[in-house]
């Protein structure tokens, strides 16, 4: 346990010599030079924040669907593209990947990145399945490369509010999380829904490298741009929402793979199709003896987004601000506290390019999106079995 407890820890720190090694990226004062997988919204939002940083220089984009590469150059003229990733990753100009693609196919793409030498901002959640977190540990363990996870919340300010107050001992024990994402669109509009384009057709969609290692199908516009709706490719609100402020936490109080979940919710409200359940509750009880509960629905945006961590001292209280509340029955002499670290822009990004550099190390490490991917796979398995499930650390499968 204790080595577990002092894994990120000590792959931080020892992180930053190994990074220096001579020769890994440009040089000193010039951008790295970065090729992008999956050039929708979000990846085309990295891509400018890397280039914004002045740290990231994109060389090259690689999507299935050729319309997202003329987009992407008329943004990025000096950018290449190309039709599928094998290419871009063999490609000797680029230095560092960012991947930014549905999660069903991150495995494949992230071990091609590591195997060919390059540094991968991976894009959450890391793996779609626990065979993928598998697969993914073993390239990142074999070729030492620098990855960083885009659970973002995890480089910000609040981050650095909240390790003070647990340091200082500010919580006392704590035994419970209790956190909650809703949000709500106006009548008529579902969320996360995208039309789709006429030229979305069989012809120009290279559906099957859409689809990667999901079940065949036949083409389906409507399944290439609402992936998220289908748990073919997506972990629907579990691996959107719920997986950002998990990490969080996981970095902060350094909690490991849940040793039990519970999940249960469906499509209450929004029956356009989608299999990803609009409304949902999760429960994960950790070997800390603390137990993150979760409820999230789109059909109403009270009470928003946030978390309640509760401690026998105090009283964490994170949304669009933190706030340390502390138990005065226990600490009367406490007051209350605000958190004050700033917010820095494209941190997460900045956070990648610095450590692929060797200025610093990744603030959100493989280890965090391992342990996050594999509560939230647990949580929609749990869904699926209709019963708790378990996780077995000796033979590293959910049971």
């Amino acid at each position: 346990m204790d080595s577990r407890r002092n894994f990120i820890g000590k792959f931080a720190g020892g992180l930053a010599g190994a990074l220096a090694a001579p020769g890994a990226v440009s040089g000193a004062g010039e951008r790295i030079r970065l090729g992008l997988i999956g050039a929708g919204a979000r990846g085309m939002q990295l891509a400018r924040e890397a280039v914004a940083s002045g740290k990231g220089k994109l060389v090259a984009a690689a999507d299935i669907y050729p319309a997202r590469l003329e987009q992407c150059r008329a943004a990025f003229a000096d950018a290449r593209s190309y039709g599928d990733y094998r290419e871009l990753v063999r490609d000797p100009s680029v230095e560092a990947v960012i991947i930014a693609t549905p999660p069903h196919q991150h495995a494949s793409q992230f071990v091609a990145a590591l195997e060919a030498g390059k540094p991968v901002y991976q894009e959450r959640v890391m793996a779609f399945t626990v065979e993928h977190a598998g697969r993914m540990r073993a390239a990142w363990e074999r070729t030492g490369q620098v990855v960083q996870i885009g659970h973002q919340t995890c480089c910000s300010g609040q981050v650095r509010d909240a390790a003070e107050w647990v340091a200082a001992g500010l919580l006392g024990k704590v035994t419970a999380i209790r956190a909650h994402s809703f949000r709500n669109t106006p009548r008529g509009k579902a969320p996360w829904f995208r039309p789709a384009h006429p030229g979305m057709t069989e012809a120009a969609i290279d559906w099957k490298g859409f689809l990667g290692e999901a079940p065949a199908r036949p083409f389906d516009p409507n399944r290439y741009v609402n992936w998220r709706y289908f748990l073919d490719y997506s972990g629907g609100q579990v691996f959107e929402s719920m997986s950002q402020q998990l990490a969080f936490w996981v970095k902060v109080l350094d909690l490991g793979v849940p040793r039990a979940a519970t999940m249960r919710g469906g499509v209450y409200l929004w029956k356009d199709g989608r299999e990803a359940p609009d409304t949902m509750s999760v429960t994960l009880e950790f070997e800390e003896e603390l137990m993150f509960s979760w409820d999230s629905g789109m059909g109403n945006s009270e009470p928003g987004t946030g978390e309640l961590v509760l401690g026998t001292d105090g009283t964490i209280v994170r949304g669009q601000q933190i706030r340390y509340l502390p138990q005065k029955v226990n600490r009367p002499g406490e007051m209350e506290r605000l958190g004050r670290s700033p917010a820095r822009p494209r941190a997460a990004m900045e956070n990648f390019l610095d450590a692929v550099a060797g200025v610093s190390a990744p603030e959100c490490p493989f280890e965090i999106g391992f342990r996050v991917s594999v509560a939230c796979r647990m949580a929609l398995e749990s869904l699926h079995r209709g019963r708790p499930v378990y996780w077995d650390p000796d033979r590293g499968e959910i049971v």
